[in-house]
């Protein structure tokens, strides 16, 4: 897979960015740092595939899922607080699939930005769990650049480049010490 849409990134796991004082900030900062792979293939989507456009980032679920299948050891899944997610439209989902939504299927997370992640497969069962009250429900993270290769345009994917790097300020000023920060 990586060789698709495979980006160069030295980086921390996402739980460890609250620590990025621990090292040199620059260089940590600097490993986050995605490069555009001129040789990026968008990940095709055929008729029966499931398509997310999370703004302009459109991932294809269907392979996406099937990757993760196939390295499960590579996503392990967690119980997520439901309240963690924010409800973004849950009064559009489709009823019926609302209440028919498995929630022993986990929900997927990606990450849209350092250390930020967004639900791209799941509204159904948020929605359900919501409904039921469950305080939690299964959950897969996806990181990058492990999804990247997943985007189903090239468009798609210069936009997420940039907008990665464009998020990699905050993480240098979220970093500095309280009482060295610029006013």
């Amino acid at each position: 897979m990586r060789g698709r849409g495979s980006m160069e990134r030295v980086a921390t796991m996402p739980g460890e960015l609250t620590n990025l004082t621990s090292s040199p900030l620059t260089e940590t900062v600097a490993s986050l740092r995605l490069n555009l792979n001129r040789e990026f293939q968008p990940c095709p989507v055929e008729e029966s595939d499931e398509a997310f456009p999370n703004g302009i980032f459109e991932f294809n679920i269907t392979r996406l899922l099937a990757f993760i299948d196939a390295h499960a050891e590579r996503f392990p899944i967690y119980l997520m607080a439901v309240a963690d997610i924010p409800d973004y439209g849950g009064s559009r989902l489709d009823e019926q699939a609302v209440h028919s939504a498995d929630l022993l299927r986990p929900v997927l997370l990606a990450e849209i930005a350092p250390g930020r992640y967004s639900l791209i497969d799941g509204n159904h069962r948020i929605g359900k769990a919501r409904l039921d009250g469950a305080p939690t429900i299964p959950a897969r993270r996806v990181s990058c650049p492990e999804h990247v290769p997943f985007l189903t345009s090239t468009f798609a994917y210069e936009k997420y480049v940039e907008y990665w790097n464009s998020k990699l300020p905050e993480i240098r000023s979220a970093a500095q010490p309280r009482n060295s920060r610029r006013v």
